[in-house]
């Protein structure tokens, strides 16, 4: 029927309220996309499934099966605020305060260093060299920061115990709280203190990741890392080795006979490093390379 003046409009009462527009989550992962694009993020349509899923706590399956899901105030709210720190070049990791590395979660702090999937090459390199994972190691991690290396690797080894050192005690705070979440607090002890200064002999194995940054360097790392890791984290000194030299002194005391060290190191720094180490009296075993080709660790043993 063509409308006239006369039309009656059945009822109809004037609109008094809010638009309230639900968001959804295929609404969301388009909105962190386009954010992401725009602020310059290479694969962003990646970066925003993550982002969404971590910051909703929410599984791939779930993410990807209920795309039109809505979503209440509050996980809109986190949203947004995870996704503008985010394209302000914040690490969603540091966003979260947490990690996932060898499959557990890390809190993070900012007395600790953000974990890195490279440094799982240190964990696979001492694994490799267990030929009984149920026998009773003694570890040690030199600068355990989160704790990560050491107890990847106690979650490896079911009878293994192991003490991890930092100079922060911030780091051991949030280290010690690792453990107790994964389930590890009776087998991983951590210390603050000067490497491995004031401690006793008698470990199988000793892992470090020290920082290995040159000072000079530090003004060129890109700002996800110089703004949200630890300086003392990263800055190695002049050359980048300073820490090496330093932990090496009490690397021969601490370890067993015929026992293993495994070191991360940065690009470039394999060499050098197992220069210091074999000055130091040990036998270098082998440089691993990490998934990106890189020589990442270095193995030597005590003689």
């Amino acid at each position: 029927m063509p409308f006239s003046p006369r039309t009656k409009l059945l009822d109809w009462q004037p609109f008094r309220g809010e638009v309230n527009v639900r968001e959804t989550l295929i609404s969301l992962l388009g909105e962190a996309a386009s954010t992401l694009s725009r602020a310059g993020f290479a694969e962003p349509r990646r970066l925003a499934r993550r982002l969404v899923a971590r910051a909703l706590d929410l599984t791939p399956a779930e993410l990807l099966g209920h795309p039109e899901q809505v979503l209440d105030e509050q996980q809109t709210s986190r949203f947004r605020l995870a996704l503008d720190r985010m394209a302000g070049r914040e690490p969603l990791s540091r966003i979260l305060g947490r990690r996932e590395f060898w499959s557990l979660e890390f809190e993070l702090s900012p007395d600790t260093l953000d974990p890195r999937p490279e440094t799982e090459t240190v964990v696979e390199a001492v694994l490799r060299r267990v030929s009984d994972r149920r026998a009773p190691f003694r570890l040690l991690d030199l600068g355990a920061g989160t704790g990560c290396i050491l107890l990847a690797l106690l979650s490896e080894l079911p009878a293994a115990t192991g003490i991890g050192v930092d100079i922060v005690a911030g780091a051991m705070i949030t280290a010690r709280r690792n453990a107790a979440a994964i389930g590890l607090a009776k087998r991983a002890h951590f210390f603050v203190g000067d490497w491995g200064a004031a401690l006793t002999g008698g470990f199988e194995v000793i892992v470090s990741n020290p920082p290995y940054i040159a000072s000079a360097a530090l003004a060129n790392l890109p700002c996800e890392v110089a703004l949200y890791d630890p300086c003392l984290a990263l800055d190695g000194g002049a050359d980048g080795l300073g820490a090496y030299r330093s932990l090496v002194r009490d690397l021969p005391r601490l370890l067993k006979p015929g026992a293993v060290f495994v070191s991360e190191v940065g690009l470039g720094q394999a060499s050098a490093v197992a220069a210091i180490l074999q000055a130091s009296g040990l036998a270098i075993e082998s440089c691993e390379r990490d998934l990106a080709g890189i020589r990442r660790c270095v193995v030597a043993r005590a003689l």
